[in-house]
């Protein structure tokens, strides 16, 4: 199959707003895919590539070479041009990697450059979430959704199952859980209160403090144990203490679910960062941490997954020690749980995880079975430069750069490109090209502080990045402040305020 291909489609969807239209673009281009090409071109039609890192990133793929006229590359030369470029390394890599990549974007037209570009920065903003790909997968296949999701959230993977579905249902349904082979995880959606949690829920419902750590998987079989992130990293190497945790609960075969986190001295949790970067390297040793489990998919041979919330969580509480679950309550009294919520905030968590009690484990996409409710802080900030966007954002200005009130001028402390609608795309495109001033490039403008964003974010880690030595978590626009001048900005001080 041609790229061109992936790229018509991609726009197609990209250009639609109605889901059924979504998925019968990529169902049509999945249908007409080869068998040994499925792989490639399942990760593509998600906007993702197959290799974990290429080492190409914005900065490096700012100068490419003039686009071909014609198209002419198919899926397999482009992912085995991004195989050789993730297996560059050492000596003269930088050089080698940039050679492969001049030679691939060379060979691409100018819409495959918009594409590929997207792909590798992983803004492709074409709507085509995991969930649609899967719907996808299940109309070309002419087989069930449920037994195509439920076979993805086992294997741990949309593009392992899209050539299984295509054997038929039989086949899917011989996808199992396997001890040490990670699952997708259970997400959670979104609410503005407890209250609101509960009334979608309208049952008695579990509610489990939120950690601010990162989520593991804990697979035990006998005396081994592997610990995965979310994203089914292996990070068991870099985690000794909580396997050695693992190890030791009573059972031959385990699957857990949970956080891992850091704690200080008085047993309140440390910022996020000083996990994540205990998780991403053993440079931090002396950094310990502590895992807690809240949920239980599999114990010696029985698969838990279907059972429902509450049958689970006795599971849990029979095999993994109170201290390694955090805190949690049950009850149908909207006034407790909001005074849980209240406790869990004050003791320093991020908020908590609303659950239907009855609800099995549904993973892979955010359903409605578990609601995550915690306290939105919004700042008033200046935009100090915009860049330009790719993919679906091309032609608009798309990434603000945010800045603080300090003692002689503004302070950066970050980014988004979050929370923008179409209608704020242009309205941004057009009052920051007023704003420019000289001095800016090919994919970053300068502009004059003079506009002032609300924007809204989870909290605030300590950063080495930006000037103001803080950068915000999960920073979305809300609105633009027209009726603020830049003088009545958030000051930095205010910002470093929401330090934990």
């Amino acid at each position: 199959m041609l790229l061109a291909e992936i790229v018509s489609t991609s726009n197609a969807v990209a250009a639609t707003r109605s889901r059924k239209a979504k998925v019968t673009a990529l169902a049509e281009c999945l249908a007409a895919t080869s068998r040994n090409e499925l792989p490639v071109v399942t990760a593509y039609l998600s906007g993702t590539l197959l290799q974990r890192r290429t080492g190409l990133g914005w900065r490096s793929l700012n100068d490419l070479p003039a686009p071909a006229a014609e198209p002419s590359l198919s899926v397999e030369d482009v992912h085995e041009a991004f195989e050789r470029m993730s297996q560059v390394a050492g000596a003269g890599s930088q050089v080698e990697r940039k050679r492969e990549a001049d030679a691939l974007f060379g060979a691409a037209t100018e819409a495959e450059q918009a594409w590929l570009r997207g792909v590798v920065t992983g803004e492709v903003r074409q709507g085509a979430l995991d969930s649609l790909v899967q719907e996808a997968i299940a109309a070309a296949a002419e087989v069930p959704l449920p037994a195509v999701r439920r076979a993805a959230m086992l294997a741990g993977s949309t593009v392992v199952v899209a050539g299984l579905a295509f054997d038929g249902e039989e086949a899917l349904a011989e996808v199992g859980l396997v001890v040490g082979r990670p699952v997708l995880p259970m997400l959670a959606s979104s609410a503005g209160s407890v209250e609101e949690a509960m009334s979608k829920l309208g049952e008695a419902v579990l509610v489990d403090t939120k950690l601010d750590g990162i989520r593991i998987q804990a697979h035990k079989s006998g005396s081994e144990v592997r610990i995965a992130t979310r994203t089914l990293e292996d990070i068991t190497s870099r985690l000794p203490e909580v396997a050695e945790i693992v190890s030791g609960f009573p059972a031959e075969s385990l699957v857990l679910d949970g956080e891992a986190m850091t704690l200080g001295p008085d047993g309140r949790p440390r910022p996020f960062q000083e996990t994540a970067s205990r998780t991403a390297t053993r440079s931090a040793a002396d950094a310990v941490v502590a895992p807690y489990f809240f949920d239980i998919l599999h114990v010696d041979g029985r698969d838990l997954i279907d059972l429902s919330l509450d049958q689970r969580i006795t599971e849990l509480d029979r095999i993994v020690p109170e201290q390694h679950r955090p805190p949690r309550l049950v009850t149908v009294d909207a006034e407790e749980a909001e005074r849980f919520a209240a406790d869990a905030i004050t003791s320093g968590h991020e908020g908590v995880v609303v659950k239907g009690v009855g609800l099995p484990w549904e993973a892979g996409r955010r359903g409605s079975g578990w609601i995550k409710v915690k306290p939105v802080h919004t700042l008033d900030l200046v935009v100090l430069g915009i860049e330009w966007g790719s993919g679906r954002r091309k032609g608009w200005l798309s990434n603000i750069h945010l800045g603080a009130r300090g003692p002689d001028g503004f302070v950066m402390i970050g980014k988004t490109f979050k929370g923008m609608t179409d209608q704020i795309l242009a309205w941004q495109t057009e009052r920051f090209t007023e704003l420019a001033v000289d001095g800016t490039d090919d994919w970053q403008v300068r502009v004059r502080p003079e506009q002032v964003v609300e924007i809204a974010f989870d909290g605030v880690q300590r950063s080495t990045r930006y000037p103001g030595g803080v950068a915000l978590r999960f920073a979305r626009v809300v609105r633009y402040r027209d009726d603020k001048k830049p003088e009545e900005a958030d000051t930095i001080d205010t910002v470093r305020a929401y330090l934990p």
